[in-house]
């Protein structure tokens, strides 16, 4: 890779779902965020290539009792975002509650409440355009079989232009069963160009699958079909489901997702143009590029969304998600750095998976090493802490206050069909009540834990490897948690402090 050239992906780690908009010279992104809080992430760049996380759309998921507790694979799905009447939108699917937006005047916000546009189990996938020729809106949605027995289809709705309702009932515009081949179509983004209305969509399932693009001169239809990017014989598996964006001067380029497993779905930046057909060509010649010559942009410094934190005045940067609508209490401001979590007293304190008050980040998507620094302050026996790798399976290590009163370095895990944890490694004594924790993430998610109990001997290994695993659509993440045993009163707190993420 040059200085004149950029290498995919741009986003290595779990971004799902992308989708994206340039507004004057600026571009931003949203993604899925499934049942985390804060959700909706909002990215923004300069040159479609550097990104920083500037915040998120949306502080809680609602109805607020429904994500109390996690629902990893619930929540927001498939956002699309959009720019409007000198306002962002952004429209979402729940697939149990339906579809839902929210707007704002500036990206940071304010941000309004969640409005369902339209109730009902498996709307998925939903897109707004703004037609700014007849002054009509519409929107596009799919659907999740799961939920409603319905897949492969595409629905459309005229929409009031305010975005608070739909006008019809829908209709069927493009169903995937009458397309020979095709299966699983889904994440639509609808467009308007040269004359034509534009939907670009996946199939072929989240893995494996292509992107397709469909036009039509009507908004409901009929439409042709092409599949515009697939894997051929590149590495990339399932270029699957993004966004269309067009520079200043007039390039094109499409922001895409591949799965990778304990990873989720990072993102790719796909150079896009029109053929003398009039179609759109994505890639290179409808394969996914590795390298490219960067779009025709100022340069920019490199960039990337956030990973280190010194948690200034207790405060966890914008990187981290709760697994659940926060609770009160559970990090608590302060006068210095560091991270003061309490430890909740819960009766699932067996199983990381069925907590709410784990606090998150994503994956990265290359070898690294993770350490942060933690100090148990609880006296409370049972009351523990620690850094873990999240998933369907799950690893952790930490600090565990004994019936004694003494602490002891702990390293537990749980496979995927365990309904609690085990040992992953012999305790051993922390006399300090404190220790520096490491995960070292090799390729293929490959996670080896050690820890510095301060006696001198440094960091040493613990357990055997510990193989990352993803939930059903979402990528592993790395976790900070606290908890004590069910009982009454106040259980105490651990400090975490310098968390870092380092190459390796």
């Amino acid at each position: 890779m040059t200085s004149e050239t950029y290498r995919n992906p741009i986003l290595d780690a779990d971004w799902s779902d992308p989708d994206v908009v340039r507004v004057g010279d600026d571009y931003y992104l949203t993604a899925s965020s499934f049942g985390r809080a804060p959700g909706l992430p909002l990215l923004h760049s300069r040159d479609l290539v550097n990104w920083t996380l500037v915040g998120h759309a949306l502080e809680r998921l609602e109805p607020a009792a429904e994500f109390a507790g996690p629902r990893h694979d619930c929540g927001v799905w498939a956002p699309s975002l959009r720019y409007h009447d000198e306002r962002f939108w952004i429209f979402w699917g729940d697939p149990d509650q339906g579809i839902f937006q929210v707007n704002a005047p500036q990206i940071r916000g304010p941000w309004t409440r969640p409005h369902l546009l339209k109730a009902g189990k498996g709307l998925i996938d939903p897109c707004p355009l703004w037609d700014e020729e007849t002054g009509e809106a519409y929107l596009v949605h799919a659907w999740a079989k799961s939920r409603s027995g319905v897949k492969n289809r595409l629905t459309g709705h005229r929409m009031r232009p305010d975005g608070t309702d739909l006008l019809d009932e829908g209709k069927v515009i493009v169903d995937g069963d009458r397309i020979p081949g095709w299966f699983t179509l889904e994440g639509p983004k609808l467009y308007r160009h040269d004359g034509w209305f534009w939907i670009l969509a996946p199939a072929g399932g989240v893995e494996t699958g292509w992107q397709g693009a469909f036009r039509s001169r009507g908004f409901f239809g009929p439409y042709e079909e092409r599949i515009v990017l697939e894997q051929k014989d590149t590495d990339v598996n399932g270029p699957h489901q993004g966004g269309w964006v067009r520079t200043p001067s007039g390039e094109d380029w499409f922001l895409h997702f591949q799965q990778r497993g304990a990873y989720g779905r990072v993102v790719h930046l796909q150079p896009m143009s029109w053929g003398p057909d009039n179609w759109p060509v994505l890639g290179d010649d409808g394969a996914p590029v590795a390298e490219h010559r960067r779009p025709g942009l100022p340069p920019q410094p490199p960039a990337a969304p956030a990973t280190d934190d010194d948690f200034p005045g207790g405060r966890y940067g914008r990187q981290w998600q709760w697994t659940a609508n926060p609770g009160d209490g559970w990090a608590t401001q302060h006068s210095g750095d560091g991270l003061r979590l309490t430890c909740v007293r819960s009766a699932d304190a067996h199983d990381l998976r069925k907590l709410p008050h784990v606090l998150t980040q994503r994956l990265p998507g290359r070898p690294c090493a993770v350490e942060v620094e933690l100090r148990l302050d609880s006296d409370e026996p049972g009351a523990r802490a620690g850094l873990a790798v999240l998933g369907d399976a799950f690893g952790w290590i930490g600090l565990q206050r004994g019936t004694d009163g003494t602490v002891h370095l702990v390293h537990r895990f749980a496979e995927a069909v365990a309904e609690t944890e085990r040992d992953a490694a012999h305790p051993r004594l922390a006399p300090e009540g404190r220790a520096r924790l490491r995960i070292e993430i090799g390729a293929g998610a490959r996670c080896r834990f050690s820890a510095d109990v301060g006696d001198g001997d440094g960091f040493r290994p613990s357990g055997p490897v510990f193989t990352a695993t993803p939930w059903r659509w979402v990528g592993a993440l790395l976790g900070l948690f606290a908890l004590a045993p069910a009982g009454q009163g106040h259980a105490g707190t651990a400090a975490f402090t310098r968390f870092r993420i380092s190459a390796s």
